[in-house]
C-alpha cells in the first residue's frame, strides 16, 4: 500500500507525523473501454474550442469561473497561488465530537491514516488509545490537491480512519425532495412492520456483501471470451403482483422466520 500524502496531525502542542493512504481499491471496479464499433479502435478525447472550432493544445488552457451565463473571469495560476492557507503538511484538529453526530450524507471518501516512522508510533498509538477510551472522533482540515477539506478522524480496532466530509451547501435538503407525504399507518401495521424489522435484525458484519452484479457481469464476460451464447436471467420480480400491505407484512414475517431457522 502506498501513502498518497505524509504530513502531521497537530492539536495544541501535540503532533504526530503520519501517512495517508487510499481505504478504496480501485481494482475491485469493472471499467469499459469505449471503442468505434466498426473496428474497435479506442475512443480518444480531445479538447474542443466551442466558439473558434478548433483543437486546443493543453499549454492554451486556462480556469475560468462562470460568474454569470456566458461571463467569465480567468484565474492565472498565479492568481491561485495568492490563496495562503495555513499549511498545506498538517491535519490540524478543531474539535472533538460524537461520531453519531455526524450525519451519513456528510460523509464521502475514506483513507486509513498509519505512523511515519517508528518515531511516530507512541503519539500515533495514544491518540488511538484516547478516542477509544473518550469515544470521541477528531474533526480537522487537510488540503489535498490545492483544495482544502473538513475530515473526520476516527478509529478501526488499532487503525486511525480518516473521513472527508461534504460541507453542509453541497448537500440538499431532504425537504426538497419532490413527493413525499406524511401519512400516519394505523397502529395494526405499525407493529407488524415493527416485527418484521426485529425478525430481520442481525449484526452488520454479519451481512455477506457480495457484488453480484459485477458476479454476473464478469459471467457473461467470461461467456462471451469462450465465444459461448449469453443466456439472460430473468427477474423474478419482474411481474409480481401487488399485494395488501398487511397481507404483504404477515407473509414477509413468516418467510424471515423461516429463514432464521433455516440459519
Amino acid at each position: 500500500m502506498r501513502s498518497i500524502w505524509k504530513g502531521h496531525i497537530r492539536f495544541s502542542l501535540v503532533t504526530i507525523p503520519i501517512q495517508l493512504y487510499s481505504a478504496l481499491e480501485s481494482e475491485a471496479d469493472v471499467s469499459f473501454k469505449q471503442l468505434h464499433k466498426k473496428d474497435n479502435g479506442k475512443i480518444q478525447y480531445k479538447k474542443f474550442c466551442a466558439t473558434c472550432e478548433e483543437e486546443v493544445p493543453f499549454a492554451d488552457i486556462v480556469k475560468g469561473y462562470e460568474y454569470s451565463p456566458d461571463q467569465f473571469v480567468v484565474l492565472t495560476p498565479e492568481d491561485l497561488g495568492k490563496i495562503k492557507l495555513q499549511s498545506n503538511k498538517a491535519i490540524d484538529i478543531e474539535a472533538f465530537v460524537d461520531v453519531d453526530q455526524v450525519h451519513p450524507s456528510r460523509f464521502e471518501t475514506t483513507y486509513y491514516i498509519g505512523p511515519s516512522g517508528d518515531i511516530a508510533i507512541p503519539t500515533y498509538s495514544l491518540f488511538v488509545a484516547a478516542l477509544q477510551k473518550t469515544g470521541k472522533a477528531a474533526v480537522g482540515r487537510i488540503i489535498l490537491r490545492e483544495k482544502e477539506d473538513v475530515v473526520l478522524i476516527a478509529f478501526q480496532d488499532d487503525t486511525l480512519i480518516l473521513y472527508k466530509l461534504r460541507y453542509p451547501e453541497e448537500i440538499r435538503s431532504h425537504n426538497d425532495v419532490p413527493g413525499v407525504k406524511t401519512e400516519k399507518p394505523s397502529a395494526d401495521q405499525l407493529k407488524l412492520a415493527e416485527t418484521l424489522i426485529m425478525s430481520l435484525a442481525k449484526s452488520f458484519d454479519e451481512i455477506p456483501f457480495e457484488d453480484r452484479y459485477k458476479d454476473a457481469l464478469m459471467e457473461i464476460v467470461e461467456q462471451k471470451i469462450e465465444g459461448k451464447e449469453v443466456v439472460s436471467i430473468e427477474d423474478p420480480e419482474k411481474d409480481a403482483p401487488v399485494v395488501d400491505i398487511m397481507e404483504a407484512l404477515k407473509k414477509s414475517i413468516e418467510e424471515a422466520k423461516k429463514l432464521k431457522k433455516g440459519a
